[in-house]
């Protein structure tokens, strides 16, 4: 009896020795496991894996060479076409300056433009105020029948005369004062005789007069064109 209860301590404590390597190699493949799994995850491994180029992918990169001279072509044709866009209205400017086509343009294109008829003007001699519609370019565009202008028309002594509505002192716009019976430039106080004559005022010179044509035995044409105002003597713009 008392060998048995000697040898029963002896297999208790080799047991508790077992089961201590057991667990110690419990915590031995833990670790293993966890290190293994921290390796996977690390950056390092991370980048690894990026810079790893999978097979069959190199025949995709571009080479320097080339993208250079696509890039060289890219800006050569930047160049060209921006050179396009701001030749045409430079062009277009410069052809307006040498030549250009500002000018109203009368119905027969001889500058006369038909204004209205002989009976429209009233035949005691008061002025009448008429629109000029006329066709107008510019360098770009075209304008047909819109209104371009104004003057005024008035019988004497049987004839049509045909005086510009604008003032030659600074561009103003002339006024027919009836109770006076007289033009009148309200901008600086200019007066005129119903003939374009100056009355007083700072006017360098009589309201422009205009020609004047009759066609087809009562049609009242006029040649119209804007003068250049501050000077002494008309000067047609151009």
């Amino acid at each position: 009896m008392e060998n048995n209860k000697d040898i029963n301590p002896d297999n208790s404590a080799i047991s508790e020795q077992d089961s201590g390597v057991e667990s110690i190699s419990n915590i031995d493949t833990d670790f293993v496991e966890e290190v293994s799994n921290e390796n996977a995850t690390s950056p390092v491994a991370c980048r690894l894996s990026e810079i790893e180029t999978p097979a069959g992918k190199e025949d995709d990169f571009t080479p320097i060479a080339d993208s250079g001279e696509r890039r060289g072509f890219i800006k050569f044709l930047c160049v060209v076409i921006g050179g396009i866009v701001s030749v045409i209205p430079f062009g277009a400017g410069i052809w307006a300056y040498l030549n250009p086509i500002t000018q109203e343009k009368g119905q027969d294109g001889d500058g006369f433009v038909k204004i209205t008829t002989l009976d429209a003007i009233p035949a005691d001699g008061t002025p009448a105020k008429f629109s000029v519609i006329a066709d107008k370019e510019d360098a770009w565009n075209k304008f047909k029948n819109i209104s371009v202008g104004a003057i005024y028309l008035r019988k004497e002594a049987g004839k049509v005369k045909a005086l510009h509505t604008v003032c030659p002192h600074l561009g103003c716009f002339i006024d027919y004062r009836s109770n006076e019976n007289d033009f009148f430039c309200p901008c600086h106080n200019s007066n005129f005789k119903l003939d374009g004559n100056i009355i007083s005022g700072v006017s360098p010179r009589p309201m422009d007069p205009l020609q004047i044509e009759i066609r087809n035995s009562a049609e009242v044409w006029v040649k119209f064109q804007n003068f250049q105002p501050g000077h002494d003597h008309p000067i047609p713009l151009s």
